[in-house]
């Protein structure tokens, strides 16, 4: 079957999907809960989009689409405290972070839903490992072609992403010495990592597309698990390389910050992408997810080297004339705390457990700071 047509839509509009832990209040554990969850949830209007996950300990929100970081905020604190409450109801808690610290793959049950139990036959044990938690941002694009332009052109700029948004420093039961340890959990799939070099979205779908599909390995861009890819059926770009952080405020941070930055690759005068550009790619995405903030990148213009954190202050203040435009500044202004002064919400659970010595308060800090008025 033909890759269905790119839906164009208005360019620079956002919507962020969010993949929560439902955790037993009584020790913490995942909870294999989503079913209860989701029947209660489906009783009364839900102020966005909820959808099971891979694996019952697991959902997964979305937001409407939206131009500026205000709304977008407004409605994630909504989704936020809609979900709070049901689970309150149900005795059960609910948090960010891209792992739980000490959950127990096999334990998992995958949720009973035909695709969901197709990827557990092809993938074995590694559907089960999945139940890590990530947050993914649609930026929309008005073309095919402006889709695969954005997509290579962020690849400089995954990294980012990476260090800013890591909050999985722990898995069983151990510190993994990995801000992000999720990242090595999808990075175990057969088709993950970077898109292929193409510009062009006739030559994508119609050359790339059509012999991938001929394979027999894909049947539709839901079999791709790339760091960014197109999706056409919403006119969009998905950036997959986030950590779901601990808090919304953060998200929707996160969110702006990729729609400024796209909005400044557009005016292209930065030097167009190039295959060439991926040579350093797997270098620097280890980087970010090794040492967060603290990782050394390599521009893959220049081969410079040079400090996520300071690449990350200096971008942000090449890109405030957009956020300002764009009315997301408060948004930019949340991305340099973190990077400047507060850290990533990985040296935060890092703290959380060297004053306790224990991946239960970890679990606790989480929610915590999930639910959290900010």
């Amino acid at each position: 079957m033909p890759l269905e047509t790119f839906k164009a839509s208005n360019s620079l509009t956002l919507g962020v999907e969010l993949e929560l832990q439902l955790v037993n209040g009584y020790d913490h554990d995942l909870s294999s809960s989503a079913d209860d969850v989701l029947e209660l949830l489906s009783r009364k209007p839900f102020p966005g989009v909820v959808t099971p996950e891979m694996t019952q300990s697991m959902i997964e929100i979305a937001t409407s689409v939206h131009t500026e970081h205000t709304p977008l905020l407004a409605q994630l604190r909504e989704i936020r405290d809609t979900l709070v409450q049901a689970c309150d109801r149900l005795n059960i808690d609910i948090a960010g972070g891209g792992t739980h610290p000490f959950q127990r793959w096999f334990e998992q049950r995958i949720f009973a839903k035909p695709r969901f139990e197709q990827l557990s036959g092809l993938y074995g044990y590694l559907a089960k490992q999945f139940t890590v938690f990530g947050q993914h941002v649609h930026v929309g694009c008005s073309s095919p072609d402006e889709a695969l332009f954005l997509l290579h052109s962020l690849n400089r700029y995954v990294p980012h992403f990476i260090a800013l948004s890591a909050s999985s420093p722990f898995s069983q039961g151990v510190d993994t010495l990995f801000d992000s340890a999720r990242l090595n959990s999808v990075f175990a799939f057969p088709l993950s990592g970077r898109a292929p070099f193409v510009l062009n979205w006739d030559e994508f779908a119609n050359g790339y597309f059509t012999k991938m599909e001929s394979t027999g390995v894909v049947k539709s861009m839901k079999d791709f698990y790339w760091d960014i890819r197109p999706k056409p059926e919403y006119g969009t770009i998905e950036l997959r390389v986030c950590d779901t952080p601990l808090t919304v405020e953060r998200a929707a941070a996160l969110a702006c910050y990729l729609q400024a930055l796209c909005r400044h690759l557009l005016e292209r005068n930065e030097p167009p992408p190039a295959e060439d550009d991926y040579l350093v790619y797997t270098y620097n995405r280890f980087q970010a997810c090794r040492f967060g903030l603290d990782g050394m990148m390599v521009n893959p213009k220049t081969r410079e080297q040079i400090s996520i954190r300071e690449d990350v202050l200096a971008t942000l203040r090449k890109i405030a004339p957009h956020a300002q435009a764009l009315n997301s500044s408060a948004a930019l202004d949340e991305i340099e705390r973190t990077a400047a002064r507060d850290g990533n919400h990985a040296s935060y659970l890092r703290k959380r457990h060297a004053e306790t010595g224990s991946v239960q308060s970890v679990v606790r800090a989480g929610v915590e700071a999930f639910r959290r008025q900010h």
